[in-house]
């Protein structure tokens, strides 16, 4: 063979050698070629080292359901399989230690596997409302595990699929939590403070206006437009914060999104500000934005029309005011143990009997009767009740701070509510035109 020959030859074969080489390099370095086993527990232990790195802990607003129910703030420290967790589910923000562990399945997920703060959300024995009941706060234990961004480690609950963030805690964040549950007065409304209430947005070019009602128990907000003709509305869930509230889903004004919003002490506003003149502010008033005519079938001339608070089921029905429930509990408390206020029932043009306020009682004790007449304000639109007469001669005690806020100079603003309580009957509410008093009842026409 000549020499050309063999040295062509000895060429191709080293060539051969290092395509092989470099072949199997590849083959070693790449992650395509690990098992599905490896690949989960290269994962295990990288969410493991995550959880345990931060000096901290991690804090997360854990929202259940943005469409019904608002966040919950924990702070968490982890080390080999024990967790320390704080929560401001309630006025218990003290730190509990429990147990987790880090899952292999079809993805890796941290599981907290004994009772612990995080349960309280999970438990469908424990629900805010009745609406609720047997799914409790729709909350989960075990978080599938999606990676880490900027420093945040991403899961989504196995349930439902819910995002959520762990982020790097403070030691602050601890301590913070009581902070977040002294917010709740001032989220809920002072007695003090206008019963109504409205969100005002500032797109930097115009003012609109909603009507807003938030739910305590369920930390829920409702805000529904009042201009003729729109149907904007926003549902957001709340978690309260050390200085105001955390809204979400976040709050669209013009093109900006707003969720932070800040307690101005002096006003009672919780304000949310983003640039250009942006805004979106909570604030009171002094009267529903929307005045309706609901009132108008209650004056005499009209037929018999009934209404009833009934303890049983409404007694803690979101839409009664806390000035209400503490006249209420005040009735009760100066009862004996064995009688409470079980209903109060408007009577509306009943025949000869005409318009009455019926308080009835369990326990034995009688019903209690005031007679009264009805007055129109056209321009406030509220029906005034005017006394004639108690059918037992005279006030009684036990009724007169409750029966006077019924008995309001300025009326009574009369509401057909949109929502039902636990049966199909329609609701309305009673508000005092110059009190934060308002009353859910029944309609029985």
């Amino acid at each position: 063979m000549k020499l050309k020959t063999i040295i062509k030859y000895l060429f191709i074969a080293v060539l051969a050698m290092q395509l092989v080489s470099c072949d199997n390099k590849e083959t070693i370095d790449s992650p395509f070629n690990a098992t599905p086993t490896e690949r989960l527990n290269a994962q295990q232990k990288e969410l493991n080292d995550a959880l345990e790195s931060s000096e901290f802990g991690w804090k997360a607003i854990y929202f259940t359901d943005t469409t019904q129910l608002g966040g919950y703030t924990h702070v968490f420290k982890f080390k080999a399989g024990k967790v320390d967790m704080a929560s401001d589910f309630d006025d218990d923000t003290a730190v509990y230690s429990s147990e987790y562990s880090i899952d292999l399945g079809s993805t890796v997920s941290l599981v907290f596997t004994t009772k612990s703060r995080i349960h309280l959300l999970s438990d469908s024995n424990n629900y805010p409302i009745a609406s609720l009941r047997g799914k409790g706060y729709k909350g989960d234990f075990q978080f599938l595990y999606y990676g880490q961004d900027n420093g945040q480690i991403i899961f989504k609950t196995n349930r439902s699929f819910e995002e959520v963030r762990f982020v790097k805690a403070t030691a602050q964040d601890w301590t913070d939590l009581a902070k977040n549950r002294a917010m709740i007065p001032n989220v809920v409304g002072a007695t003090t403070r206008p019963l109504f209430r409205l969100l005002e947005t500032n797109d930097g070019a115009k003012i609109s206006k909603f009507d807003f009602n938030f739910t305590g128990a369920t930390r829920f907000a409702k805000a529904n437009s009042i201009e003729t003709g729109s149907s904007v509305s926003y549902n957001m869930g709340i978690a309260y914060t050390p200085t105001g509230i955390l809204v979400n889903p976040a709050v669209k004004v013009g093109t900006q999104m707003l969720s932070q919003f800040t307690y101005e002490a002096a006003t009672g506003n919780f304000i949310a500000t983003g640039t250009a003149g942006v805004t979106a502010t909570i604030k009171y008033t002094t009267q529903p934005l929307v005045l309706t005519d609901d009132y108008k079938p209650l004056l005499a001339g009209n037929p018999l029309t009934r209404f009833a608070y009934i303890a049983a089921n409404l007694a803690t029905a979101p839409s009664n005011s806390l000035l209400c429930n503490n006249l209420l509990n005040a009735v009760n408390a100066n009862l004996p143990s064995t009688q409470k206020i079980n209903r109060i029932t408007f009577y509306f043009n009943d025949g000869g009997f005409g318009s009455y306020i019926q308080y009835t009682f369990t326990g034995g004790k009688g019903a209690l009767y005031h007679n009264v007449t009805t007055v129109e304000d056209p321009v406030n639109k509220t029906i005034i009740l005017k006394h004639v007469s108690w059918d037992n001669g005279s006030e009684p005690a036990l009724l007169k701070d409750l029966d006077k806020e019924l008995m309001d100079p300025k009326g009574l603003y009369v509401k057909k509510e949109s929502f039902r309580i636990t049966f199909s009957n329609t609701i309305y509410t009673f508000t005092t035109a110059s009190n934060n008093f308002r009353l859910t009842t029944y309609a029985f026409q």
